[in-house]
This record gives structure tokens, C-alpha cells and sequence, in this order.
């Protein structure tokens, strides 16, 4: 566990910063980034599923989700540094807490998850969150006009989680542990991106709908 630990922090410590950059050059910088995520994301998909309708459907949820996630990347940076904010801070706590604390399983599709894991996977988000919140003024965005900041923290983080599981079912369908190996100690890369996919579509349409 220390030697998957320290890859997962040696990657991250490369990879974030890389991921940052483009996030916040926008614009043609940012497309080209995406551009480049949906492709790996879409081979893995490809690789891990069989079933040729589940390939398909598989695609084209993708190319809606990292549309959405370009659209409101565009609307405004702060907020979109939130999401991600969320997202990453939840899948640190859920793996902190859940390898730590352990305790009861949370489901039997990932056999790895656990009520402790999921419970501070939220914790850390909220924590971060309001902590970041001191640097970017989240609580100014016009989302929050009528959500309190702590709603739309607790939805993103189930959200996320919900997102986990989901690819985790395709995962166990496929005999596997990862999507992918290109992240040294994280997997494939929709291990590392199963909540987020799942978390901006539906932000779209309350944003939308709003």
C-alpha cells in the first residue's frame, strides 16, 4: 500500500500542475486538453467494454460529458475550479479514510469501498472547499444565488462517488482492477476522471434549467 501510495502522490505531483495550466489558459489550450482526455478516456471505454451498444453509448455519453464540462469551463473558471476541487478532494478522502479507517463495506461491487471511505471522501470536500473558498470567493458565483454552498458541495461529492461506482460496475463486468495503466498508481485515466464525467453533465442541466 506505501509503494501504490507514493506512486499515486509522485503522479499526481506531475500531472496536476499539467492539468492546472490548461484549465487555466482556457480557450483553444483548454479544447486541445479535453480533446486529448475524451480520446484516452474513449479508448478505455472501447478496450474494457464488449457489448458493441454499450461501446457506442458509451462514446457518446463521453462526448456530452467533456462538452459540458468545455461549456461551463467557459462560464466562468472559479466555478469550474470548484467542481474539480470537489471531485479530487473527495476521491483523496474517500481513499485516505477508506484504507485507514476501513470498516464495513459499502457495496459489493467495489469491494474496496467502504462507509468510512464514502464518509470522508465528503468531509475532506467540504473541508477543502470552504478552504479554497477564502482564495476564490466561490459563494459570489451566480449558482449560488440559490443553493447554499454546502448543498451543491455535498451534491457534487455523492455525485462523484455515484460516478465511481457506476464505472466500477463495468470494471467487475470486465474482470478488472483498472481501465488503464497511464497514471502510475491511479490506473487508467476514467479511474481518475469515473465521478467528474458524471458530475458535469448534470451540473449542465441545473444550469440550464436553472
Amino acid at each position: 500500500m506505501k509503494n501504490e501510495l507514493q506512486k499515486r502522490i509522485l503522479s499526481t505531483l506531475v500531472i496536476l500542475p499539467l492539468s492546472l495550466y490548461f484549465i487555466f489558459k482556457g480557450s483553444i489550450f483548454f479544447s486541445f486538453f479535453l480533446f486529448l482526455l475524451f480520446l484516452i478516456s474513449a479508448y478505455e471505454w472501447f478496450k474494457m467494454i464488449k457489448n458493441i451498444i454499450l461501446k457506442i453509448s458509451g462514446i457518446l455519453f463521453l462526448v456530452v460529458s467533456f462538452l459540458t464540462t468545455y461549456y461551463i469551463r467557459e462560464e466562468g473558471l472559479e466555478f469550474f475550479l470548484l467542481i474539480i476541487i470537489i471531485c479530487i478532494s473527495t476521491d483523496i478522502g474517500g481513499y485516505i479514510f477508506g484504507k485507514f479507517l476501513k470498516g464495513p463495506k459499502l457495496t459489493k461491487i467495489s469491494p474496496n469501498k467502504t462507509y468510512s471511505g464514502m464518509i470522508g471522501g465528503i468531509l475532506l470536500s467540504i473541508l477543502i472547499s470552504y478552504s479554497s473558498e477564502f482564495i476564490f470567493d466561490f459563494q459570489n458565483q451566480k449558482i449560488f444565488s440559490n443553493l447554499s454552498f454546502v448543498l451543491i458541495i455535498l451534491f457534487i461529492s455523492c455525485v462523484s462517488q455515484i460516478g465511481d461506482l457506476i464505472i466500477s460496475i463495468f470494471k467487475r463486468l470486465a474482470k478488472i482492477k483498472n481501465t488503464g495503466n497511464i497514471l502510475p498508481g491511479h490506473g487508467g485515466l476514467l479511474d481518475r476522471i469515473d465521478g467528474m464525467i458524471f458530475v458535469f453533465p448534470l451540473i449542465f442541466l441545473i444550469l440550464f434549467f436553472k
